[in-house]
């Protein structure tokens, strides 16, 4: 026992030593293993973007396999979209900010006072000139032209009698059985007679005018709009809001304002009484309202905005344009006819000017200096070295340069190749 002596300080040196080197050599294995698993997971979806579709690299893709790989890629042909340069009759236009307003308004009054005892319309009707409104309580303006009427037989009576006696009187002069006196007085009789008769005639007429304004009509055609009074109330023609208004909407103006500069251009076209076509849209621009006319302008430009004010006339029939509208107009001054148009989208400018780019035969594109003119919708009117039919490039022109080399695809993207293919078949 006293040949192998062991000391306690001995024992606690070796044994822990031994279990700490096993123990770093386990760590050190669990941290490779972990690091292998993280490398592949990183290699296998770095591989599964690779192949995922319309990813961004420099490889060629297949043909139909989407154009953003070649659209990135160095020294591939860039792809665009191109339209063909036409002749086109551009119409040489105006636009501008009107408001709508009506032909003619009207607030229908009521001429004598009474009872309001009916209401002959609904509110919103379109009504015709003449047509009836309202009735008011006519009772009384009866009654009144009853009077009239017979204060004019009675003195219309008196006036023959009168007559008759003149006459009996002039064949006693002729027989010389009469003074004179008593015949001129006979006759101013009559003429006094006569003023009286004409008098109750006038207030006949009056009486039955007042009965006439009983019935309240329109004073013109157009749209009613909402009642201003019940029935039963006492109306008269004092009333600030009368009984309606009525606004004529067929036809309906536009008035809107212009500048100066085209006041000659107007003015010539209507002193030769030729018709001014005017548009009005809705405030976007996106839809067209009604087509009318253009009916006269202003007889002064106005100093402060160096405008003219123009006023133009559509039949809305319809009933798409209403008072106090706002809407945006364009006022077609002239036209061009049979003019080298291109898409506005085409025209560019640097500085150079304006420009357009033009694919060549052999797929390259080449700049042409251009003049722009008037625009008619999506399409300018162009002057420079261009021809009917030269291929203009309208969409992908940021990533052009001279004699750069293009692709030509769809302007529409549904109609590009492949974009109608299932999304699972490019991943496959």
């Amino acid at each position: 026992m006293n040949e192998h002596p062991q000391t306690p300080g001995t024992l606690r040196t070796q044994a822990p030593g031994g279990r700490s080197r096993r123990r770093q050599s386990g760590r050190a294995w669990i941290w490779w293993l972990t690091l292998s698993l993280c490398v592949a997971a990183g290699v296998a979806v770095w591989q599964w973007k690779l192949r995922a579709p319309g990813a961004e690299v420099g490889a060629a893709a297949p043909k139909g396999g989407g154009s953003g790989v070649r659209r990135f890629a160095g020294g591939m042909a860039q792809p665009v979209s191109v339209e063909q340069a036409r002749r086109l009759d551009i119409r040489v236009s105006v636009s501008a900010i009107g408001s709508i307003a009506a032909y003619n308004t009207a607030v229908v009054h009521a001429q004598v006072t009474g009872v309001l005892q009916r209401l002959v319309f609904r509110e919103g009707q379109q009504v015709k000139a003449g047509q009836l409104l309202a009735q008011i309580d006519p009772r009384s303006f009866q009654a009144s032209l009853g009077q009239a009427q017979g204060a004019l037989a009675r003195d219309r009576a008196q006036l023959e009698n009168a007559r008759l006696d003149l006459a009996r009187y002039q064949d006693l002069i002729a027989k010389d059985a009469l003074a004179r006196q008593q015949l001129d007085t006979q006759r101013a009789l009559v003429h006094q007679l006569e003023g009286t008769v004409k008098a109750d005639q006038a207030a006949v007429d009056s009486a039955q005018l007042q009965l006439s304004y009983t019935r309240v009509t329109a004073p013109i055609a157009g749209r009613v709009g909402l009642k201003q009074v019940d029935l039963g109330n006492v109306v008269q023609p004092s009333d600030a809001n009368g009984i309606v208004s009525i606004t004529q909407t067929r036809p309906i103006a536009l008035v809107f304002a212009v500048p100066s500069a085209h006041v000659p251009a107007i003015s010539a076209r209507l002193r030769k009484d030729e018709r001014l076509p005017v548009e009005a849209w809705d405030r976007t621009g996106a839809t067209r309202l009604a087509v009318g006319r253009v009916a006269t302008i202003d007889n002064a430009i106005d100093p402060a905005t160096d405008t003219i004010k123009v006023k133009a006339v559509f039949p809305n029939e319809d009933d798409a344009l209403y008072p106090n509208q706002a809407v945006s107009v364009r006022l077609q001054l002239d036209t061009l006819k049979d003019a080298l148009a291109v898409p506005q989208a085409a025209v560019l400018r640097g500085s150079q000017g304006f420009y357009v780019y033009v694919v060549n035969a052999d797929r390259s594109v080449n700049t042409r200096v251009i003049k722009p003119g008037p625009t008619d919708g999506p399409w300018m009117a162009v002057e420079g070295r261009l021809q009917p039919g030269d291929q203009v490039v309208v969409d992908g022109v940021d990533r052009l340069r001279e004699g750069a080399k293009v692709e030509v695809i769809a302007a529409d993207p549904s109609q590009r190749t492949g974009a109608s293919a299932p999304p699972g078949g490019a991943r496959r």
